[in-house]
């Protein structure tokens, strides 16, 4: 059954939370993909191997980050047995002690967008990702369902700039008034953090002006940091994101992801696949507490 326990707690500091008792604003990505399993896997069935291979990369990683994001498409593809695989990996990943961000990128508005919101919620997770370019209405129905949102602002592909970096009348980027609508919509969601519950995700592949001037835009958002890792951001370009008056892995304002550069790196001599990904998570964690201040 999904796990729907209501909390007194907001979305953003049961985030908050998790980075600062771990120490590190790591994520690990939930992609599987069954043509990059080990041989040992690929001998079970398609969905089989997906949930054990989902499964089995939360326990290896529990303890050393906080956080996970599931990527939605990776499940739905397969229907209703997708599904009910997705929604046993998000309890799991719960019952573990995870936060979970629901990788779905929805971006409906009205009755639509509050059915998308009901179920991530009675699904069990703690924020989704959405699509703003429908505008509030499209951002709303989340947080009124109790999820934390992050609303995609910066994305990490190339060719996003030829949709966010157009130029409006005024000067701006459609990334800046994305941005602005985002901190004002927040402005009345904050946790006890002093952060919101409305963040945004600016991936680690851009300029360190860009991503300066939208920690700007957006002082109290969460950034969610897709692009570090196999599609060639660095944590030092992370660093441009963080907020100047941070103390703690929790104050710093980013969740960073990492999906292949965990999931399927190559173990080493005679190390299991499941060891290979345990040990890439806690580098990648400890790499991460190079951002906290001294």
């Amino acid at each position: 059954m999904p796990n729907t326990t209501a909390s007194s707690i907001s979305p953003i500091d049961t985030l908050v939370q998790a980075i600062d008792q771990i120490g590190s604003p790591a994520c690990v990505g939930i992609d599987p993909v069954f043509d990059k399993f080990p041989r040992s896997l690929q001998m079970e069935g398609e969905l089989e191997a997906i949930e054990q291979f989902s499964l089995k990369v939360l326990d290896a990683i529990a303890g050393s980050v906080g956080v996970v994001k599931p990527q939605s498409a990776c499940f739905e593809r397969f229907g209703s047995k997708g599904y009910a695989i997705l929604e046993r990996v998000i309890n799991h990943a719960r019952d573990l002690g995870f936060v979970v961000i629901l990788d779905a990128k929805r971006g409906d508005i009205g009755s639509s967008a509050t059915h998308y919101a009901i179920g991530a919620a009675n699904m069990g997770a703690h924020f989704i990702t959405v699509s703003p370019y429908m505008g509030p209405s499209s951002i709303e129905p989340f947080l009124d369902a109790g999820l934390g949102v992050f609303a995609l602002a910066r994305t990490s592909n190339p060719d996003s700039d030829e949709v966010q970096l157009q130029q409006l009348a005024d000067g701006s980027c459609v990334t800046h008034a994305i941005s602005k609508m985002i901190a004002t919509m927040g402005s009345d969601r904050l946790g006890t953090s002093g952060m919101s519950n409305l963040g945004a995700v600016v991936g680690a592949t851009k300029s360190a002006n860009d991503v300066r001037t939208l920690r700007d835009l957006m002082p109290n958002q969460m950034f969610l940091v897709p692009g570090v890792g196999a599609q060639g951001g660095t944590i030092a370009d992370v660093a441009h994101m963080t907020r100047s008056e941070a103390h703690t892995a929790g104050q710093l304002g980013v969740i960073v992801n990492a999906s292949r550069s965990v999931l399927y790196t190559k173990p080493a001599g005679d190390e299991s696949w499941i060891a290979a990904i345990q040990n890439a998570a806690i580098t990648f964690a400890n790499d991460l507490k190079a951002l906290i201040p001294k």
